[in-house]
């Protein structure tokens, strides 16, 4: 059933806007299976109706992409920091980890995929609530602002002219130091605009 599911996805993926029908045409198992598998996609928001009833991607499925491409840039980005890396996105008033990649070293931030944070503190949550500021910059820092003894580093990764998620480099102060942009904005920067671009070439 998962096979069917991912080929339903995959269908509509590629070719959004389609209508129901053109998608029971273009897949091989019952219309009733179609029917029921498209049900439950929507359920779940991995796939919506246009204003004219056809069938795209929602944005689960977007959410999904946009950590199945930021993953090994944000291992790259840990392993070559030595410092825990997350992507979170906006929901609500919470910022939502959904990658979160941990630092080997033994005093290090952890922070699970599938935690709500606040979005009102933190380098990362200023820029999903669009600080202008940091978003001119391009990057924002924090110490000790969401939790005492922690740093941050964040940026941005925009689609199109909205802000979708921010990458943060997170470690103890004691390690990253009171003024962590200065050693890793432009890394932390660098990571987000591939993801940036990684994800506009994979959505065109």
């Amino acid at each position: 059933m998962l096979d069917k599911t991912m080929h339903l996805l995959n269908q509509i993926e590629r070719r959004q806007p389609l209508g129901f029908q053109e998608l029971a045409e273009s897949v091989v198992f019952p219309r009733t299976t179609t029917h029921r598998l498209v049900a439950a996609l929507e359920t779940h928001g991995f796939v919506r109706r246009d204003e004219r009833g056809l069938l795209v991607t929602g944005s689960r499925f977007a959410t999904a992409t946009l950590s199945q491409i930021a993953t090994p840039v944000l291992e790259r980005l840990s392993a070559d920091t030595g410092e825990s890396t997350q992507l979170f996105v906006r929901r609500g008033p919470h910022r939502l980890v959904v990658v979160s990649i941990e630092s080997s070293e033994e005093l290090r931030t952890m922070v699970p995929v599938g935690a709500l944070l606040t979005v009102h503190k933190g380098s990362a949550g200023r820029l999903l609530l669009g600080d202008e500021t940091a978003l001119r910059a391009g990057w924002v820092q924090s110490v000790g602002e969401r939790a005492a003894g922690i740093a941050s580093v964040s940026a941005p990764v925009h689609g199109g002219r909205q802000v979708v998620a921010a990458v943060c480099l997170s470690g103890p102060v004691e390690r990253l130091g009171t003024d962590p942009g200065s050693r890793y904005a432009e890394q932390v920067m660098a990571a987000a605009k591939e993801i940036e671009i990684a994800a506009a070439t994979s959505a065109g």
